[in-house]
């Protein structure tokens, strides 16, 4: 479903003056984004979103599983000039929500095929230098149910929207892609070779990805580090013992390559069952 976006418009003209100013500093400097599944934007700000947005201060901010409307999202009171959803037609349902210090150029929802944009799963924000993608992929649910669907239609759409975008614009792709990609990136590997997001074929799904060229961008910097991830189970007290999976992503076209300056998994950040990841990147 394609929302109007959410954007604090009609502003003072020494409001606008001082916008101006701030984005002309925030461009000096090396841009932070972030990406974070909130699993319930309402739900989260209760347990400190506001003020962990504070001290992580990103210039972009990707949100997944916003699980709020458009009406419940203009309640609320986001530090951010720019603020832009994308919602399921299910209430209380996936979702998805860029908030932005920077002005975009355009704004889209969705992929290509409408068949796929009833959740509220993608939105698109081209910038003057690259366009973010932010993503919230389809989980394959308990029994593999939702499996084929990952594989055989939404991975490809996935895949081809970038490609597409990219051809234009270079891509920073970022969001819950419910796949821990490699060994590396899952605490208990062999226990879950068939469990959704470490099946044979969602890897190799990502496979696909780094295949057309985009970069992960925490493994372009950390190849081989260890016991890093960005959601936990609720259960079995699953993240104070670091039982984990990398699910969440920032992926780079490879123009961008030589502007990425570092990535990082915020793991300290609580308020979710996952933490947010970061990219910088030089402007």
């Amino acid at each position: 479903m394609n929302w109007e976006p959410l954007v604090f418009k009609n502003l003072e003209k020494s409001f606008q003056h001082a916008l101006i100013r701030f984005s002309s500093e925030v461009m000096s400097k090396p841009l932070k984004l972030v990406s974070w599944n909130v699993n319930g934007i309402r739900a989260c700000i209760k347990k400190g979103f506001f003020e962990a947005v504070e001290a992580m201060d990103p210039d972009i901010l990707c949100l997944q599983e916003i699980k709020a409307d458009q009406e419940a999202m203009a309640k609320i009171e986001f530090p951010y000039p720019y603020v832009y959803s994308n919602s399921a037609e299910k209430k209380g349902y996936s979702g998805t929500a860029i908030l932005s210090k920077l002005e975009p150029k355009t704004v889209t929802y969705g992929m290509e095929n409408p068949e796929h944009n009833t959740e509220g799963r993608v939105i698109n924000a081209q910038f003057e230098d690259f366009t973010v993608v932010n993503v919230y992929t389809p989980n394959s649910k308990d029994g593999l149910l939702r499996l084929p669907y990952r594989e055989n239609e939404w991975d490809p759409a996935y895949r081809e929207h970038l490609q597409k975008i990219d051809a234009e614009s270079p891509i920073l792709a970022c969001g819950d892609l419910n796949v821990a990609h490699q060994e590396i990136d899952i605490a208990r590997p062999d226990a879950n070779r068939r469990s959704a997001g470490f099946t044979d074929e969602e890897r190799a799904g990502f496979d696909k990805l780094v295949d057309a060229g985009f970069i992960d961008t925490f493994r372009h910097f950390y190849p081989d580090a260890t016991e890093q991830y960005s959601w936990w189970s609720f259960r079995m007290n699953a993240r104070a013992r670091n039982v984990g999976w990398r699910i969440d992503y920032w992926l780079s076209s490879s123009k961008l390559k030589a502007q990425l300056k570092d990535a990082s998994i915020l793991m300290d950040v609580m308020g979710s069952d996952h933490c947010p990841v970061m990219l910088e990147l030089e402007t």
